[in-house]
């Protein structure tokens, strides 16, 4: 896929600002807690667009106040209607309109996709403003692998879903990052110990506020722990990959079988040997005995 460059964008692009913005949906981070996380950028964006849409005006307005920048506000959360989304694109075909939520990346399990989607449908710029976002803080300090992960937005709230969901999950072997509410914190954290026991967990709350906490262990070693020590705040729950189980020789006469019932003992040796770890001589010796070679 190529990628032409907008020269009506340049402006917007550069280190500092040399003129107005360009027109277009701008996708501004804000702070997720401490407000000096607030990317020079997103200010410059804020302090001169002309429209910022927003989740909450209270909360919006309250970072403007704090940045002492007066913009026109829209409210635009997941239940805004088409007659919103039409008002806020067509202020960004000729002029910059700021999307931002409350706390962290807009979409990123916050309001703001269909206005998106329905942008770019309408063939309208769309840039992002990079920034804060709970998932990313809580992936780089919580010590679990971070070469894959799979963000899994928020644990359904009933115990059924919620356990179908992990279930779905269980096979990823990737770090799983869900956000979760401190109410209902104590309930996942039972049910990834039941049906994850194995994995390392990661409990992130109040990423960047004062009272800032990441508490890692089993999840039957968090419940403990937050079962003492009823959580408050926002949260980030991790879990890590899946615990690969060493295979004893004893235990891969099995798979040997299997294997045996297609392949001669040193086929059926090399391959149960790249699937589990196993020595490939001492599979093929007992490969022999099974056959009675």
């Amino acid at each position: 896929m190529s990628h032409r460059r907008d020269p009506s964008a340049e402006r917007q692009r550069g280190d500092a600002m040399s003129g107005p913005l360009a027109p277009g949906l701008y996708i501004v981070a804000t702070p997720i807690g401490n407000l000096r996380d607030i990317t020079l950028r997103a200010v410059d964006v804020l302090s001169h667009c002309e429209l910022v849409a927003c989740e909450d005006t209270r909360v919006t307005g309250r970072l403007l106040q704090h940045l002492g920048v007066s913009r026109p506000l829209q409210r635009l959360d997941d239940h805004a209607g088409e007659a919103v989304l039409d008002t806020v694109l067509n202020r960004a075909r000729t002029g910059a309109v700021a999307l931002v939520s409350d706390a962290g990346t807009p979409l990123i399990s916050d309001p703001g996709f269909r206005l998106v989607r329905e942008a770019r449908r309408r063939g309208l710029p769309v840039f992002a403003v990079p920034g804060p976002a709970a998932a990313m803080a809580a992936l780089s300090i919580a010590g679990l692998p971070t070469d894959r992960f799979l963000f899994a937005g928020f644990l359904p709230a009933k115990e059924a879903a919620r356990a179908e969901v992990l279930r779905e999950l269980q096979s990823v072997r990737a770090t799983v990052v869900f956000y979760e509410t401190a109410p209902r914190l104590l309930r996942s954290l039972s049910q990834l110990a039941e049906l994850w026991p194995d994995r390392a967990c990661a409990v992130c709350r109040e990423l960047t506020k004062l009272h800032e906490e990441c508490r890692t262990g089993s999840a039957a070693e968090l419940l403990a722990h937050f079962a003492e020590h009823p959580p408050r705040g926002e949260i980030v729950l991790l879990a890590g990959p899946p615990v690969d189980r060493p295979v004893a020789l004893a235990d891969a006469d099995d798979l040997l079988r299997e294997a045996l019932g297609r392949s001669k003992p040193s086929k059926a040796a090399a391959e149960v040997a790249r699937a589990t770890g196993l020595d490939r001589r001492e599979l093929y010796a007992r490969a022999r005995t099974l056959t009675g070679g």
